[in-house]
């Protein structure tokens, strides 16, 4: 065991994972047959079988599974070494790792550019996720910080709001809707949604928002993708209930309309949200600070800059959730049995 390898035990980890050398192999950026030679080098220092194949399928032996915990640690002590030794070195450098759903992509990478004005020779990691994949992220320690709508209730984390999410309802201009104040919602009814899919942050929000109405509105279509809503809502195929920081955009060129629905812009809030027990890089902390104190007003700068008014538009403003601080949920992670 004392001549097992770091590359080694990443090597295992990723073969691990993917249960699949090939996919383990595209992941490291290495051939099928190097990720199958480290393998077969690392089962020999263990003296067991690592996998077993069953079928078609590929499973993790009982030592396979007891050195992928082992590779883990071992992964995560260094990463807690390299993030003490970047506090003594101060925020002046390190990589930021945050994960945010894909409605927040439309202005996130600006926010991070504001923070890094002031932070030079930071590197940043941004992926962009829809909740299942983000959650995903979270749970395995794969992002320092996740940025979404809706924090899981069944994890052990924390979930902080930093600035007011306003959903509208968008048409076309030529929609008959278009123009008239004050519609009631139950006209809602009458109208062809196209939507983001189920499960996803919009979609569960639409549910709440809408409440006892919602198994009454005829959501016509369901995307994966909120660029291909919005050009389904132009194309005509009905109306849509989208975050209106993905919009501004669109709302300047013309192609697409806020419709006056009573009771909207309906104000969510953002989170973010991190594992609980996590021991947050300097530059993760740094960055949390300046999302709680500077990213409410940047955020409606970014997205409202050189725009009109539209109906119910909110000013900058702290939405009544914000008030109550950070929410802590306590529950084990959501990791898949087995």
């Amino acid at each position: 065991m004392k001549n097992i390898t770091l590359r080694q035990l990443r090597v295992f980890a990723a073969a691990a994972r993917h249960k699949n050398f090939s996919r383990a192999a595209a992941e490291l950026h290495l051939s099928q047959p190097a990720v199958s030679t480290q393998i077969k080098e690392f089962a020999n220092f263990v003296g067991l079988p690592l996998f077993e194949r069953i079928g078609r399928k590929t499973y993790l032996t009982a030592a396979g599974n007891e050195m992928l915990h082992c590779a883990s640690a071992i992964a995560q002590c260094l990463k807690e070494a390299e993030d003490a030794l970047a506090q003594l070195k101060g925020v002046t450098g390190g990589r930021l790792n945050v994960a945010v759903i894909s409605a927040g992509d439309y202005f996130f990478p600006r926010l991070l550019a504001a923070f890094g004005e002031s932070h030079p020779g930071i590197d940043f990691n941004l992926t962009v996720h829809n909740r299942e994949s983000l959650l995903r992220h979270l749970a395995d320690n794969l992002t320092d910080l996740a940025v979404m709508v809706r924090p899981p209730t069944d994890m052990d984390i924390v979930a902080v709001p930093f600035a007011p999410h306003p959903y509208v309802i968008v048409a076309p201009p030529n929609h008959p809707l278009a123009g008239v104040r004050q519609i009631p919602r139950t006209a809602l009814n009458h109208e062809r949604f196209v939507q983001r899919e189920q499960g996803s942050d919009t979609w569960t929000s639409m549910r709440e928002v809408f409440g006892r109405q919602f198994p009454r509105l005829n959501i016509a279509m369901q995307i994966h993708s909120t660029e291909t809503i919005k050009q389904a809502v132009v194309a005509g195929f009905g109306i849509a209930f989208l975050s209106a920081h993905t919009i501004s955009l669109d709302l300047q060129a013309g192609n697409l309309v806020v419709l006056d629905v009573q009771g909207f812009p309906a104000l969510l809030n953002w989170y973010l949200v991190h594992n609980r027990t996590k021991r947050l890089p300097p530059v993760a902390a740094a960055f949390k600070d300046f999302l709680l104190r500077e990213g409410a007003p940047l955020i409606e700068r970014l997205v409202r800059s050189g725009l009109g008014s539209w109906p119910g538009e909110p000013r900058v403003q702290v939405a009544p959730a914000l008030a109550g601080g950070a929410r802590v949920a306590r529950r084990r992670s959501l990791r898949p049995a087995g």
